[in-house]
């Protein structure tokens, strides 16, 4: 019988430690208890909806619509509630194709004390609401990394996670040693802390200093300065500059001085019209944003320094003038006001005054001749060409609409006594009132598209007007409701394209994409477009960064409170053109010198004011029109 061997039962310790491994995550506070964007959130709405937050998507950026899973960069889990923060804290796990940069990201707010972006996370929320009172959070789609977040959401440190190493490298094989003692059960190690604010206060104070290398007696001056107390980064950093601006200029005799290098140049001209921006609070152009100019008083001063009349007799005085620049001051003046009215123009469409910009198309011409042939026809069927045969030529048909141009405009009149008197106030208003009026002059021949004549529009080349029922088939009288809205967007759907003589064009196969309603049908619209308006007055489904909605269109020219209008996408079926010159915003051109003109016969400077362009329909396929019967 052979020898059996005994049974050898063998013990490996392994040993927990920490460590901060990619995959360890981070600790954040998802959102907090205020207001965002409008919507007021209470502690005991967010403390209610803690189990909601369990396993909640983590994306990079906000995006409506289906996400993507590229953008996918972690997982929240063990949702708690903090009072103290009044928020919901999470642990995220990175995870997905973007978590690497969510790593990144994190690491570098944590680690960076520095003033920098607005880096935290917001929350894509469905919720029930009393007014802009949030009584309920329903679900929570994500809660993605953004710039500027809505409410509250940031990193709070950094977590270490748990692995497993040996405690020693194995010598042979385990099994053949009998002797191994069998271990006790480890202790579970304890989460790390977060560090104080006042302790990591200590750390940037003494980290900053290290990389300072100012010296000995210096650094203990700043030392004992910040020491023992919390402070911000930018007070650090103040005191750190102040104190390498003292080393410079002691250190400054010792120093050996070479020719300089020429790194740029400033005329007369460019340090004058960085001040004028400066005045008017306009951003300066990127070549001049270097400059460092003394700040004018006034357009008194102004007018002094670049025409030297000291005695306001309207007129330039070459001995006296303080600034030697061939450019004069109506010149100075013109382009600072043109990038005011840009500036102007871009501050007013965020406030909704360019409504009519989705729905038009937008076309650049190079001569005033009357615009014609903008909308060309569809080839309604390709030929079959046989074999060794010459290719026909394709019958197109253009569309015969002509636009005409007009021109509208006048003068600016800054008169000798507007300087005099230090007016500067008027000035800065004259760029608002000048954009206002163009932005108001489109919005007005673009809304008489739909209310010329009656509500029907303008005349058309075929002899009858726009929106015509017989003919266009784009002409309606219901109320606006669902069904009516589905009405409008089958008719636009039928229309015929333009097609040769003779052949049936195919049908435009478009739904409409825009609702245009007055005031008072706004929202009536939504309720129609976005069924959660509709199903429930109380329920709404918003990221909390996205703001409103853009195919919901208010009109302030529609008078009527129930007439309503509805419109393709004009980038696959153009209806409304509008042809520009010289662009779309209204241009300042100078009108005279400071020798002649009229700021020698009326004591007056005179700028220009142009805005060449021309709104017409150049396809009525596109468009629908409700003319609601009383």
């Amino acid at each position: 019988m052979p020898e059996t061997s005994p049974t050898t039962h063998s013990h490996v310790t392994w040993q927990a430690h920490l460590s901060a491994t990619p995959s360890a995550g981070f600790e954040i506070l998802a959102i907090t208890a205020g207001e965002g964007n409008g919507w007021r959130f209470s502690p005991q709405v967010l403390q209610a909806s803690l189990p909601l937050w369990e396993g909640v998507k983590c994306f990079v950026d906000h995006r409506a619509g289906p996400r993507s899973l590229r953008d996918l960069a972690g997982v929240g889990e063990s949702p708690t509630y903090d009072p103290q923060a009044e928020g919901i804290r999470l642990r995220l796990r990175p995870l997905g194709p973007a978590a690497d940069l969510l790593e990144r990201l994190g690491e570098q707010v944590l680690a960076d004390p520095l003033p920098r972006p607005a880096l935290g996370f917001s929350a894509d929320l469905i919720f029930t609401a009393e007014g802009r009172q949030v009584t309920r959070i329903v679900r929570v789609l994500s809660v993605d990394l953004v710039l500027d977040p809505a409410r509250g959401g940031t990193f709070v440190r950094r977590l270490a996670v748990a692995s497993l190493s040996t405690s020693d490298p194995l010598k042979g094989d385990p099994m053949d040693d009998p002797t191994t003692p069998t271990p006790q059960p480890q202790p579970q190690p304890q989460p790390t802390p977060a560090p104080s604010a006042e302790v990591l206060c200590q750390h940037l104070l003494e980290s900053t200093l290290a990389a300072a290398h100012l010296p000995p007696a210096l650094t203990a001056q700043v030392r004992a300065r910040f020491q023992g107390r919390t402070f911000a980064p930018a007070e650090l950093q103040t005191a750190l500059a102040e104190a390498h601006h003292l080393v410079a200029s002691l250190n400054q005799a010792g120093v050996v001085q070479g020719p300089p290098r020429v790194e740029g140049m400033a005329s007369s001209e460019d340090q004058i019209t960085a001040a004028l921006f400066d005045l008017l609070g306009v951003e300066r152009p990127p070549e001049l944003r270097p400059l460092h100019v003394a700040r004018l008083s006034g357009i008194r001063e102004l007018y002094l320094r670049m025409t030297g009349d000291q005695d306001f007799r309207g007129g330039y005085d070459a001995e006296r003038a303080q600034f030697a620049t061939t450019a004069d001051l109506p010149g100075v003046l013109k382009n600072a006001l043109n990038k005011l009215i840009l500036a102007e123009w871009q501050e007013l469409g965020r406030s909704g005054y360019r409504w009519w910009e989705p729905i038009v198309s937008v076309e650049h011409f190079s001569t005033l001749h009357p615009v014609s042939g903008v909308l060309v026809g569809e080839v309604s069927a390709l030929p079959t060409v046989a074999e060794g045969e010459a290719y026909p030529a394709l019958s197109l048909r253009d569309s015969t609409e002509v636009g005409n141009w007009v021109k509208a405009g006048g003068y600016i009149g800054l008169t000798l006594e507007m300087f005099e008197r230090d007016e500067t106030h008027k000035l800065r208003q004259v760029p608002r009132k000048l954009a206002n009026a163009a932005l108001r002059r489109l919005s007005g021949l673009v809304a008489a598209v739909f209310t010329a004549q009656n509500g029907v529009g303008p005349q058309m080349a075929d002899g009858y007007p726009v929106f015509e029922a017989p003919h266009h088939a784009n002409l309606g009288s219901a109320a606006l409701s669902a069904a009516a809205w589905e009405a409008a967007s089958a008719a636009i759907y039928e229309q015929r394209l333009l097609s040769p003589e003779g052949s049936a064009g195919p049908k435009l196969a478009l739904d409409a994409r825009y609702l245009l309603v007055p005031r008072a049908l706004r929202l009536t619209a939504m309720r129609i477009l976005y069924p959660a308006f509709e199903r429930e007055v109380n329920i709404f489904s918003e990221n909390l960064q996205r703001g409103q909605y853009g195919d919901v269109i208010t009109v302030p020219e529609f008078e009527d409170a129930n007439d309503w209008a509805a419109v393709a996408d004009p980038r696959l079926a153009p209806g409304i053109i509008i042809a520009e010159r010289f662009g779309l915003l209204p241009e300042i051109i100078l009108a005279d010198d400071q020798h002649s003109g009229a700021l020698f016969t009326h004591d007056e400077v005179r700028l220009k004011v142009r805005h060449w362009c021309s709104v017409f329909v150049a396809d009525y396929r596109p468009l629908y029109k409700s003319n609601v019967t009383a």
